[in-house]
């Protein structure tokens, strides 16, 4: 991330949202406008405006967005003071609320809110609040919604999250213990419902409806659930998810090694699936 402003856009931010290299995101809004609001922005980590500066000298500085409620002086503060910790830091222009009524100019109000950015609703009873990191757990040898959900968690709901594969019969009784939380097995708070399959539940439970996300998961739940047709892609990530189970004997290697496979998936549903091989392209257009 590198913008010539001490504030970053909203349409800025988006670009980079999903990605796996995306910038630290914090929410530094103050403790009421916290607690009042049912939403953060995805992947956000809770940082109190008084916690800055421990945040500042407890790890080497890194790329990060800060944002407050309507975009003024705390976020600017915040990222301020991380810039002169020598963080890559920027304020979210708007803030999570695309500016203020009465008080940001009208046109700056309707440039942020034009396309607004996708929200993440909160959830602490699958322990997703920003506060502090969750955890997940489901069933061993994972293939496809086993590895597509953490890929979710990890890209959009909860980049410092845990995740634990262990024996289907010992996975309720396991959650209960890590204090995790079970998904993608009968009788677990995220799972299959009707035709649609735990990833399906997870953008659900988050409230994530962002168009490139929603393509994925019908490529995701074509796999999952033995409905190529859904998608052309289906057969595809079934046949690379077999594949990586054979490759790899450890679970979390597993993981791994899918997650840049979903990152691409996900690159090609946001581009709209509009590109394709650029040297069959020429190819036609020469024998046209």
């Amino acid at each position: 991330m590198d913008t010539a402003s001490d504030s970053i856009s909203p349409e800025q931010f988006a670009a980079v949202l999903g990605r796996p290299d995306a910038p630290l995101v914090l929410d530094v809004r103050r403790e009421q406008r916290f607690r009042e609001s049912a939403h953060i922005l995805p992947g956000a980590q809770r940082c109190a405006p008084e916690e800055v500066a421990r945040l500042c000298a407890s790890g080497a500085p890194r790329d990060v967005v800060v944002y407050c409620t309507y975009g003024h002086d705390v976020g600017c503060e915040a990222a301020q003071a991380l810039r002169t910790a020598g963080w890559n830091a920027h304020s979210l222009a708007g803030g999570i609320e695309g500016g203020e009524e009465g008080v940001d100019p009208p046109e700056a109000i309707a440039a942020w809110r034009a396309n607004p950015l996708p929200r993440l609703r909160k959830r602490a009873d699958l322990g997703v609040t920003g506060e502090r990191p969750s955890r997940w757990i489901t069933r061993a040898r994972p293939k496809i919604d086993r590895i597509a959900c953490p890929w979710l968690v990890r890209r959009f709901i909860d980049p410092r999250a845990s995740f634990f594969y262990v024996p289907a019969e010992r996975v309720l009784q396991e959650a209960e213990r890590l204090l995790a939380v079970a998904y993608d097995l009968p009788g677990a708070p995220i799972g299959h419902e009707g035709g649609h399959c735990s990833f399906d539940a997870l953008l659900r439970a988050f409230g994530l409806e962002e168009p490139a996300l929603l393509a994925l998961a019908r490529i995701v739940r074509g796999a999952d659930t033995d409905r190529p047709d859904l998608a052309p892609q289906c057969a595809g990530l079934l046949a690379v998810s077999l594949g990586l189970a054979r490759l790899h004997a450890d679970d979390h290697a597993m993981l791994d090694a899918a997650l840049p496979v979903y990152d691409a998936l996900y690159a090609w549903c946001r581009a709209a699936g509009t590109q394709g091989h650029g040297a069959n392209a020429q190819r036609a257009a020469g024998a046209a």
